[in-house]
C-alpha cells in the first residue's frame, strides 16, 4: 500500500511541476532529504522518483525560462561552482577511479540541483515553503524517535532511512538538531496557533530523539547551537528557561549506558571508536599532504590506502568528520573551498542581520537568518565528528542565506516592496 500511495502522489504531482519548477524543486528537497521511499518495503524503494522529478523540473525550466531568476552573482554561489567543479577535477586522479562514479554521481546532483534552486527560488514564500519542506523532511523521523525514545525510556536507538546520509543514528540526530532552529522561524512566523504549538512540540521531540541517539558528536553539537540559539533569540528569557529545565531531566530520564556513552567524551583515548576515527583523520591528512593538491578522491577506506597512510593499518573508517573528508577526497583546495562556501553564507546572514536589525517588515527575514545561522553552527559542530559533506540539507541553508540576502537588498533598494505576504 506505501508503495502505491507514494508512486501515486509523486507521478500525481508531474503536472503541477511542468506548470511550475518550484513545486519540482520542493519534491526534489523533500525526496533527497527524506527518502521516503525507503520507508516502502516493495517496488517503490528503488524506484528512480527523483530523476523523474528533476527531469520535469528541467523542462519546466526550459518553458518558464522567462519566470526564473537570473544566475547569481552572490559570492557564496560563485565559490559553490568553483567547488563543484574542483569536485569533479579531483576524481580523475585518485586512488580508485572506477570506485569513484557512484559517489561522485550522487555528490554532482545534489550540488547541481542545489545550484538550480537558486534559479527557482524567485519569492519569499518559497523561501518560507522551502524551511517548511526541510524542517518536515527530517523532523518526521524526530518526532517520531522523540516518541520511541520517551516510550521506551531511551534504552533504544534511533535510525533513519536506509541507504540514505541520515541512515545511522549519529547523522540522523545531527540532521535533527539542525531542523530545531528552521522550526523555531516557523513557529514564530506562522499566524495558526495550533500550527506555532505543532512547531514547538517538534522542536521538543527532536531534540529528545537527538539525545536518544545516544550520539556523542550530536550531543556536543546541542551544546553548542543551545548557546547560540539563546544569543540569537529575540525571546532569550524562554529559550534559556526551556534549556535550563530541559537538559537536566533529559540527563536523568535517560539509561545508565546513555550516561556512560556521554561521559567517554572525556575519555576519548580509551575508546575504540574515537580512537579509530582519529586513525582516519590521520590517514586524511596524510593524502592530503602526499597527493597535494588534489586529495585521494572519493573512496578512501581501502585496505590499500590505509596500509600507506594509516597509523594503525587495521583500522579502516571513513573519515568521519566533514573536514577530515573533505580533505582527503579533495586535498587542501577543496577543504578551502567548502569552508569558504559556509563561512561566506555565515556572513550573508550576518548582513541580513545588520540591514534588518529594527525594521518590523523585515523581521521575518532577521529571524529566518538568525536560526539558519544557528543551524549551521550545529552542521560545524557536529560535522567534525561525522561524514555528512555532501548532505543535501546545509548547503540548503546556504540557499536560504543567498537568496534572503538578494531578497533584503531588493526590499531596501525597491520603493515597492518585493516580496509577498506569507500566511500560515
Amino acid at each position: 500500500m506505501r508503495d502505491l500511495l507514494l508512486t501515486a502522489f509523486v507521478l500525481g504531482t508531474i503536472p503541477f511541476i511542468l506548470r511550475n519548477p518550484f513545486i519540482g524543486m520542493m519534491m526534489w528537497v523533500w525526496l533527497g532529504v527524506m527518502n521516503p521511499h525507503r520507508l516502502t518495503w516493495g517496488f517503490a524503494n528503488n524506484m528512480p522518483f527523483a530523476m523523474v522529478v528533476a527531469l520535469c523540473t528541467l523542462f519546466a525550466m526550459l518553458v518558464h525560462a522567462k519566470k526564473l531568476n537570473p544566475p547569481p552573482n552572490d559570492r557564496v554561489a560563485i565559490v559553490l561552482v568553483l567547488l563543484i567543479l574542483w569536485m569533479c577535477i579531483s576524481p580523475l586522479f585518485a586512488f580508485h577511479p572506477d570506485l569513484n562514479w557512484d559517489p561522485w554521481l550522487r555528490a554532482f546532483k545534489i550540488q547541481f540541483m542545489v545550484l538550480i534552486s537558486l534559479l527557482v527560488l524567485t519569492e519569499r514564500r518559497h523561501l518560507h515553503w522551502l524551511t517548511w519542506v526541510l524542517a518536515l523532511s527530517v523532523g518526521f523521523f524526530g518526532i517520531k524517535g522523540g516518541v520511541f525514545t520517551i516510550l521506551t525510556g531511551g534504552t533504544h536507538r534511533v535510525w533513519g532511512p536506509a541507504y540514505s546520509f541520515i541512515e545511522d543514528n549519529n547523522t540522523l540526530a545531527l540532521a535533527m538538531l539542525m531542523v530545531v532552529p528552521l522550526f523555531r522561524y516557523l513557529q514564530l512566523h506562522s499566524d495558526n496557533k495550533w500550527v506555532r504549538v505543532g512547531c514547538v512540540s517538534a522542536m521538543f521531540l527532536c531534540v529528545v530523539s537527538a539525545i536518544g541517539s545516544q550520539s556523542r558528536g550530536a550531543f556536543v553539537a546541542l551544546a553548542a547551537m543551545s548557546f547560540f540559539m539563546f544569543t540569537k533569540s529575540r525571546k532569550k528569557g524562554l529559550i534559556g528557561v526551556a534549556f535550563i529545565l530541559a537538559l537536566p531531566i533529559a540527563w536523568q530520564f535517560m539509561p545508565e549506558n546513555w550516561t556512560e556513552r556521554m561521559t567517554t567524551i572525556k575519555t576519548y583515548q580509551e575508546d575504540a571508536s574515537a580512537m579509530g576515527r582519529i586513525n582516519a583523520w590521520w590517514v586524511a591528512w596524510n593524502v592530503a599532504v602526499d597527493r597535494f593538491p588534489l586529495g585521494g578522491g572519493f573512496v578512501l577506506d581501502t585496505a590499500a590506502v590505509f596500509q600507506r597512510y594509516a597509523p594503525d593499518p587495521a583500522t579502516i573508517k571513513v573519515a568521519h568528520s566533514i573536514y577530515f573528508q573533505m580533505l582527503g577526497e579533495h586535498g587542501f583546495i577543496g577543504l578551502a573551498l567548502f569552508l569558504m562556501v559556509f563561512g561566506l553564507a555565515w556572513m550573508n546572514g550576518s548582513w541580513v542581520l545588520r540591514a534588518t536589525k529594527g525594521n518590523p517588515k523585515l523581521l521575518w527575514a532577521y529571524d529566518l537568518a538568525s536560526m539558519c545561522q544557528v543551524s549551521l553552527v550545529g552542521y560545524a559542530v557536529g560535522g567534525a565528528f561525522l561524514s555528512l559533506t555532501y548532505f543535501d540539507l546545509p548547503y540548503y541553508i546556504v540557499v536560504i542565506l543567498i537568496m534572503l540576502r538578494r531578497f533584503v537588498r531588493q526590499e531596501i533598494e525597491s520603493p515597492v516592496p518585493v516580496s509577498r505576504a506569507v500566511s500560515a
